[in-house]
């Protein structure tokens, strides 16, 4: 009885601590975005802001809009990565107005669906709120999608700097040194980043930030993860509820294509679908090449 009691106590202290964890993240959430959003940029040596230096195409209503909002730029390496890995960040940012793009660099072509992957990523960007003319993807044979293949440093570095410069981003999001899932093209933009901030290469009102790979255990955790993630330090961190939850799993039923049983599983037990926590890079990369 003792142990059936103790069992109970933990369970309930452990929901309630959830709860916790979901009412600070409100609290905080707004001051955390505000901290990322930095209005002015620096361009060589003179400083602009977003209202008068972006892009009519990607944001028409430039003259309207407030200098000082997010603009957050997604880099993936396939399609299916937005809902897959950064979910909870683009709904929660979009869900506070801030203006999101997502540049994915490659048609996701491995088994010869690309036409279809890209269909499927713009169904998918649609319910997380991404509109069409805010989504890139990229068709070029220097960056397949195959992790055999070393993807061109260089391409990738111009690719990322012209949506930086172009559309004057404040906030650039993508995968850390491990790539969450390992995968070699996700790596490739991490090392590409990391190799543009070392060199001084990124605008001075632009942070870029990477998410935190974890281990398999914790990543299969689902929603019971969130104390962890909130615990352990962070530069930044996106948490979700079940409603956002459930427009998550929309998209990722999106991606119809790669719907194996595995990825089923994915979006049941994954904590990526509730809850993303960043690093920010740091100039303190070593011996990358560029091809």
């Amino acid at each position: 009885m003792f142990v059936f009691f103790t069992i109970s106590f933990v369970l309930v202290a452990y929901a309630v601590f959830i709860k916790f964890v979901y009412y600070r993240h409100s609290q905080l959430w707004p001051h955390a975005l505000n901290k990322i959003s930095t209005p002015l940029y620096t361009v060589g040596n003179s400083r602009f802001c977003p209202a008068q230096e972006r892009s009519g195409a990607l944001f028409p209503n430039s003259e309207d809009e407030n200098p000082r909002e997010t603009r957050a730029l997604i880099v993936t390496a396939h399609p299916d990565d937005e809902c897959m890995f950064f979910a909870p960040t683009v709904l929660r940012l979009v869900e506070s107005r801030a203006a999101v793009c997502l540049l994915c660099l490659s048609t996701g072509n491995y088994n010869n669906q690309g036409l279809q992957r890209k269909k499927e990523l713009l169904d998918s960007c649609a319910v997380l709120g991404i509109p069409a003319n805010h989504v890139s993807i990229i068709d070029d044979k220097e960056l397949p999608d195959d992790p055999a293949v070393q993807w061109s440093t260089a391409l990738i570095s111009s690719l990322i700097l012209k949506h930086i410069q172009n559309y004057a981003i404040s906030l650039v999001l993508t995968f850390d040194g491990r790539g969450v899932s390992g995968h070699a093209n996700h790596i490739a933009i991490y090392k590409t980043l990391s190799h543009l901030a070392s060199a001084g290469r990124i605008h001075e009102g632009c942070q870029i930030f990477s998410l935190h790979s974890i281990s398999i255990i914790r990543k299969y955790l689902s929603i019971l993860e969130l104390p962890v993630s909130w615990l352990l330090p962070s530069d930044f961190c996106c948490i979700i509820g079940r409603e956002d939850y459930k427009r998550a799993k929309k998209a990722m039923l999106c991606h119809r294509s790669q719907l194996l049983w595995f990825r089923r599983l994915y979006i049941l037990f994954s904590r990526y679908m509730f809850v993303n926590t960043f690093q920010a890079i740091t100039a303190e990369t070593k011996n990358v090449k560029i091809y």
